[in-house]
């Protein structure tokens, strides 16, 4: 199993990371709904938006996906561990099948090579943020480290 550290001093600078992240794709999305309303749902046509080709349904997607970014990083927590690391697969698995179906039909969300780029680059922001900004109570956290400095796990009081 995936041993993720908790607390890690860093933690602030990821999350800021993943929220930049989810902010980016929610202005994305709310950009691209405006130049692609009326047009079909899984339009190929040459719509881009912030640098990036679009489509409606490539919109609406940015646009919940980056709600749901946003929101997690707000609340914090492991809420927004757990969604970061969802959102990093999600990205990376969309990336990586958008690079390999891009001149065909297949290619529903209206990629280009820097949509496919771009996502997957906020996969990696988001797994790294997800890797990192775990939380803990400070007791677990100080038995995590003292067991990571030592070879003999220490005691800790039995609960009440």
């Amino acid at each position: 199993m995936a041993h993720f550290p908790l607390n890690h001093p860093l933690r602030p600078l990821y999350r800021t990371l993943a929220g930049l992240t989810g902010t980016y794709i929610l202005i994305f999305g709310c950009v691209s709904l405006t130049r692609t309303v009326g047009n079909t749902l899984f339009s190929r046509d040459s719509t881009w938006a912030l640098g990036l080709r679009t489509n409606l349904a490539f919109a609406i997607i940015s646009v919940i996906w980056g709600l749901i970014l946003v929101t997690a990083n707000l609340i914090g927590g492991n809420i927004e561990h757990y969604t970061n690391l969802a959102g990093a697969v999600l990205f990376m698995v969309t990336g990586i099948y958008m690079v390999a179906f891009m001149q065909t039909a297949a290619n529903f969300l209206n990629f280009s090579v820097s949509t496919a780029i771009l996502s997957l680059v906020f996969g990696l922001v988001l797994l790294v943020a997800g890797m990192y900004d775990k939380t803990g109570s400070p007791e677990r956290a100080r038995t995590e480290q003292a067991f990571k400095t030592t070879s003999v796990p220490p005691r800790t009081a039995p609960r009440r």
